[in-house]
């Protein structure tokens, strides 16, 4: 006996998709030039089929429940994939544009995050990158679910999240120091010690880079004063140039991120170093933009 499939109308789903990504059923409508009466009705019979509510009611908004986030996931790649479709046949006749799922754990500062991405942008060809930031939990699920072709973590995908998967080690960085000239020229006598009590703009305590310098200030009897924290690296060091304290970014980009902002070193100091994975759901990363993304941490930025 052969059992039914059930397909799924993607004619509901582009409705759905495109009330999820412009926010609202009339803005839809609009952009789909139907009634706002049509749309409901599309949702609705896409919610029948799949047995779910994709939207609740907050005030006079429409919200996607947590299935709704789920299916809007889905839904960008599979039209993502058919943009891909279109352009292959209409302007790469025979190719096929090269894409990169790639996921970094959100612990991990974008001022890495882009360092890491580099030889993507600089890529032979282009790559068409999808960059999701999330938990690393989250990520190696997706990676199981070949969702993502590499992960990017400031540590190793750990056995109790019974998972299958490879973690290969690219390197390690530890911090620099640094700050607008005067403040640099300061702090530079007498440290570590003339950080205590010194203002400081430091990454959230999410980020992983944070309890290495709580541990660092700890041992060596430091307590500078906090003035802001952030989860975005590039934001906190745009902060520190109005010379409201010092800050720290990895040791790796230091010298291209100070030239750029027109800070200077404290100091760099290797003890409070992180070491950067990438995890793969096979031994061999085999997506060229992946493989070459491990290539430039391995030959050039933890060489």
């Amino acid at each position: 006996m052969i059992s039914s499939v059930e397909w799924l109308n993607f004619h509901h789903l582009r409705y759905f998709w495109t009330v999820a990504r412009k926010g609202g059923v009339r803005k839809a409508a609009d952009e789909l030039h139907v009634s706002q009466p049509s749309i409901s009705a599309q949702l609705r019979l896409l919610e029948d089929s799949l047995g779910e509510k994709l939207f609740k009611r907050s005030g006079r908004n429409l919200v996607l429940t947590e299935m709704g986030q789920l299916v809007l996931t889905y839904a960008d790649e599979i039209f993502s994939a058919g943009r891909e479709l279109m352009n292959a046949v209409k302007q790469r006749p025979g190719g096929r544009l090269l894409r990169l799922n790639v996921g970094m754990t959100d612990s991990i500062s974008k001022l890495m995050g882009f360092e890491f991405l580099k030889p993507v942008i600089r890529f032979s060809e282009p790559v068409h990158v999808v960059c999701r930031m999330a938990a690393i939990e989250v990520l190696v699920n997706q990676l199981q679910a070949h969702r993502l072709d590499i992960v990017l973590a400031d540590g190793p995908a750990s056995s109790s999240l019974k998972a299958k998967t490879f973690n290969h080690r690219l390197g390690r960085s530890g911090v620099t120091f640094c700050a607008v000239p005067a403040i640099a020229k300061k702090l530079r006598r007498n440290f570590p010690q003339s950080l205590n009590g010194a203002t400081a703009l430091l990454p959230t305590e999410n980020m992983g880079i944070r309890a290495v310098l709580e541990t660092w200030f700890d041992t060596k009897g430091i307590h500078p004063r906090l003035l802001g924290e952030y989860e975005d690296s590039a934001l906190m060091v745009f902060c520190a140039t109005a010379g409201r304290g010092f800050t720290v970014v990895p040791t790796v980009v230091a010298r291209e991120v100070l030239k750029h902002w027109g800070l200077r070193v404290i100091a760099n100091v290797d003890e409070c170093g992180t070491e950067f994975y990438a995890i793969t759901a096979e031994r061999r990363v085999k997506n060229p933009a992946a493989l070459a993304i491990t290539e430039h941490a391995y030959s050039e930025l933890f060489a």
